[in-house]
């Protein structure tokens, strides 16, 4: 599921993290980049259930409603078609799905109070109310609905803040696992294991990540050496910290990836820059990867 750039962020952070809490093994740094890229698929399966859990919130309601002693018109009227569609009915039949959330802790993050306010909340939209008017509980329909559902809880407070209370980095896989989760919803009712198509060892993290993490951290003070020199006038201490990192990174695209064209390397370098460090960075690291682009093609490394 991750791509390159999922990966050079995760890696970053991985440098930058190793600073500050002073990593004193290369294992240290794989088993942080490999924590980070299976949190990666635990943030999908997150999404994912919290969907499932706002739709099946209807079962509970119905009961409730027919529970009461003086139920009103509406109670007696209510029908659970949120969660009495082929396409819940899919995810919540699916002993496999239920595993891996289990396996991967993400129901433990799951407060039924918050589903609950969720659930109150998506009943009052315009796409619920057309849901419900329509009484069309095919898969099309479904997973039309499935798909608004996603986009308003994009704009909850309430969903951000429960991501954001277990995967405080999630910003960076943000636009992938959103694109997964709607593929997801547009292929179901798929096969039982549909969702290990989202593990993340795949070619990204095996033949491009893990080499470059393992090359930026065996050859550290060789490529400080290599940089120093085209610093702009600047000494490396006073260099942003994350400015460094990207730095060195980019050098070992540029010298161990050779598929990688050098201009491609640079432009995802300056691009996450723009989010993650200083407001002169974008320009400093454009130079300067520039310049060690030139100087390792006269070397004959790129």
């Amino acid at each position: 599921m991750l791509s390159r750039r999922n990966v050079r962020i995760k890696i970053m952070q991985v440098l930058y993290a190793a600073q500050r809490q002073q990593f004193k093994s290369p294992r240290a740094y794989e088993s942080l980049f490999i924590q980070m890229v299976d949190n990666s698929y635990k943030l999908y399966l997150q999404n994912l259930i919290i969907i499932q859990r706002v739709c099946e919130y209807a079962k509970h309601d119905l009961a409730t409603r027919r529970a009461k002693l003086r139920p009103t018109a509406e109670d007696k009227a209510f029908q659970a078609i949120l969660a009495d569609n082929p396409i819940v009915s899919f995810l919540s039949d699916n002993n496999e799905l239920s595993r891996a959330y289990e396996q991967a802790g993400v129901k433990r993050t799951i407060d039924a109070d918050q589903i609950q306010g969720l659930y109150r909340d998506f009943l009052t939209t315009e796409a619920y109310q057309e849901y419900l008017t329509k009484g069309d509980t095919t898969s099309a329909s479904s997973i039309s609905l499935l798909l608004k559902l996603y986009k308003w809880l994009q704009s909850q407070e309430l969903f951000l803040g429960m991501i954001e209370d277990h995967f405080p980095l999630w910003s960076g896989d943000k636009s992938l696992v959103i694109g997964a989760i709607k593929k997801t919803i547009k292929a179901l009712p798929a096969e039982q294991d549909f969702y290990k198509a989202y593990q993340n060892h795949g070619e990204a993290v095996l033949e491009f990540g893990q080499p470059l993490l393992k090359f930026v951290v065996e050859s550290d003070d060789a490529l400080l050496e290599r940089i120093k020199p085209l610093l702009q006038n600047w000494e490396a201490e006073r260099v942003a910290i994350i400015d460094m990192i990207l730095i060195k990174m980019a050098v070992g695209e540029f010298t161990q990836f050779p598929a990688i064209a050098p201009e491609v390397t640079i432009n995802e370098y300056v691009d996450i820059s723009k989010s993650y460090s200083t407001d002169k960075s974008r320009e400093f690291i454009n130079g300067v990867l520039d310049n060690l682009r030139k100087e390792l093609q006269k070397d004959g490394l790129v």
